[in-house]
């Protein structure tokens, strides 16, 4: 059987068997067919999504909006996969993709990855965490849907950003374990890619640098670290990072690699990632009640017209 295959991070791909999807050029029917996606475990509701896309129109012209553009998105993936059953479950109230649909999503496996990580009862990766997480970094080929500026879309996208970094901490955090110093080295830069002005890592840069026997290259990483955090905040270092340049300056760091702060990385990240998922469950919330309240008002007002 094929299998559909979406690659969300940096700019979108649908394919089948390799080849693009074709009638999934329109903007409302992508953003329509990724929400669904983004949200496969739970059916949506037709009035959220109808307000969601298309919130400056009436509620009669946004449902007939939707009705035309999932017709689209269904005629695209019928055409594309010739399914025994659909994509999607449909009805009159609720929208989802079925659970059981053969679609590979690369959001979804670097879900899948992060979860295996929060599983673990210990400080230490086993090998089989190691491999996921590597697998998951690899994914990552640039922040979810670049180029989109959707509310929805900007809170995603911070979202699997922060598992991202977490997954790297934790990975850089296993290297120095293993001392596997050219391997931190490398996810420390890709960590520092999309946060440039992140002290803790530029810490670790530090440090691991200095443990791999590139002293010159630690004080680089500092004189970097200064000018970033000049330029991105306008702040000095803290006196933790001045601290290790002097002990690196001065040629006496001990061998102990982990900082202080890193210890706690994972749990502070997973804390802010809980309380992003439970502002998204309050604003989806709101949503439906105001989708509610809407209707409830244009009915009121029909019925005093009518009199």
């Amino acid at each position: 059987m094929k299998e559909i295959t979406i690659r969300l991070f940096g700019r979108p791909c649908y394919t089948v068997a390799e080849k693009p999807i074709h009638g999934m050029e329109a903007r409302k029917v992508q953003e329509l067919f990724i929400y669904l996606l983004l949200h496969r475990a739970h059916p949506c509701s037709r009035e959220v999504l109808a307000a969601m896309l298309w919130g400056e129109r009436n509620e009669t012209h946004a449902k007939k909006y939707l009705r035309q553009v999932l017709w689209q998105l269904q005629g695209a993936l019928e055409r594309a996969y010739h399914p025994h059953e659909p994509v999607m479950q449909v009805d009159n109230e609720w929208v989802q993709i079925r659970p059981q649909a053969p679609i590979w999503l690369d959001v979804e496996e670097f879900e899948l990855a992060y979860a295996l990580l929060r599983s673990g009862q210990n400080n230490s990766l086993s090998a089989e965490q190691s491999d996921a997480l590597c697998r998951a970094v690899e994914l990552y080929k640039g922040d979810l849907l670049e180029g989109w500026y959707q509310d929805w879309c900007i809170f995603e996208r911070e979202r699997l950003l922060q598992m991202y970094l977490a997954m790297l901490d934790v990975l850089i955090d296993h290297a120095e374990q293993t001392q596997d110093y050219a391997g931190g080295i490398h996810f420390c830069e890709l960590a520092l890619r999309k946060d440039p002005a992140r002290e803790r890592t530029h810490r670790r840069l530090m440090r691991l640098y200095c443990a791999a026997g590139n002293r010159s290259a630690a004080l680089r990483q500092y004189e970097l670290c200064v000018n970033l955090l000049q330029r991105e905040l306008n702040v000095g270092p803290s006196k933790s990072t001045e601290a290790l340049y002097e002990q690196i300056r001065s040629d006496q760091v001990d061998g102990h690699l982990r900082s202080p702060e890193t210890a706690n990385d994972l749990a502070e990240m997973q804390a802010v990632l809980h309380e992003l998922s439970r502002l998204q469950s309050t604003l989806l919330q709101t949503l439906q009640q105001m989708c509610d309240h809407i209707d409830r008002m244009e009915k009121l007002m029909q019925r005093r017209l009518a009199l």
